[in-house]
């Protein structure tokens, strides 16, 4: 077996309470291995504790206990091997698309003419082209998410992360950036780690769905492959035959975690 790309070994996850009290567990012995090339989504109820595993990835947080590897060594602060795409908006609404694109070439020290000319080929191949000048605000949501998706991955990193990074988009823009996003990843085929809630667009879009517990204490409950032929059109696979079994086999798990969750925020 080829070394991980990114492997969460026995993570746990503790927040201190802020009156003193005794806290909380938001992640407990969770183990999560993604192989070079793979696409891996987890799926999980709202609150679950998703994001706190892909930050831990990030290394933007220090796990309370287990360790973070990172093709085969432990990961020590922030993972320079990773791009991370953010759920939320990441654009300095001072800069205009282009400038966005490169601000990472340009915190690394690249020639700002280098940078400039890679940035203009990504937004091209983002369906971008023509628009570098356009500040935020002038570019629609579909537009901006372009613009982070070129942002990630303009520095070429060899794991992706990805916190549910479509969940704002209307259907039809959601959709075109999945396809987006599978045509760049097939194309050099990295490491993908990435965060949804919806399950149709885990399954569409994964080699493997790993489902999570309701919190606290959330860890793997389930991982299953996803065994329909690529490369997929993510309207299209959903009436493929398999992609039904899956949903089903996926749902069955699940279901209950949905519940418990929603159960628990209401007593919240």
């Amino acid at each position: 077996m080829p070394e991980a790309a990114l492997l969460l070994e026995n993570i746990t996850c503790r927040f201190a309470a802020r009156d003193g009290g005794q806290g909380y567990t938001a992640v407990r012995d969770a183990t999560l291995s993604i192989a070079p090339g793979e696409f891996v989504s987890v799926v999980g109820p709202t609150g679950c504790g998703k994001s706190t595993l892909l930050n831990v990835g990030a290394g933007l947080l220090a796990p309370s206990s287990g360790q973070v590897r990172v093709f085969g060594q432990e990961l020590s602060g922030i993972n320079e091997r990773a791009g991370y795409m953010f759920q939320g908006e990441a654009l300095m609404p001072w800069r205009n698309a282009l400038d966005n694109v490169v601000a990472g070439l340009e915190f690394a020290h690249m020639p700002r003419a280098q940078a400039r000319e890679l940035g203009l080929q990504w937004l091209k191949r983002v369906g971008l082209g023509g628009f570098e000048t356009r500040y935020p605000h002038q570019m629609s949501g579909g537009m901006r998410k372009r613009v982070m998706l070129a942002q990630t991955l303009i520095r070429d990193p060899d794991i992706i992360l990805m916190d549910e990074p479509f969940s704002a988009l209307d259907i039809q823009t959601r959709q075109l950036m999945e396809n987006e996003v599978l045509e760049l990843w097939m194309a050099k085929r990295k490491a993908v780690l990435f965060i949804t809630h919806d399950l149709d667009e885990a399954i569409a879009m994964s080699d493997r769905v790993v489902v999570l517990s309701a919190g606290p204490a959330t860890h793997p409950i389930g991982q299953f492959e996803i065994d329909i032929p690529r490369p997929r059109d993510v309207a299209e696979v959903r009436t493929h035959p398999r992609f039904v079994e899956l949903h089903q086999a996926i749902w069955d798990v699940l279901r209950e975690e949905v519940l418990k969750g929603y159960a628990q925020q209401k007593r919240a």
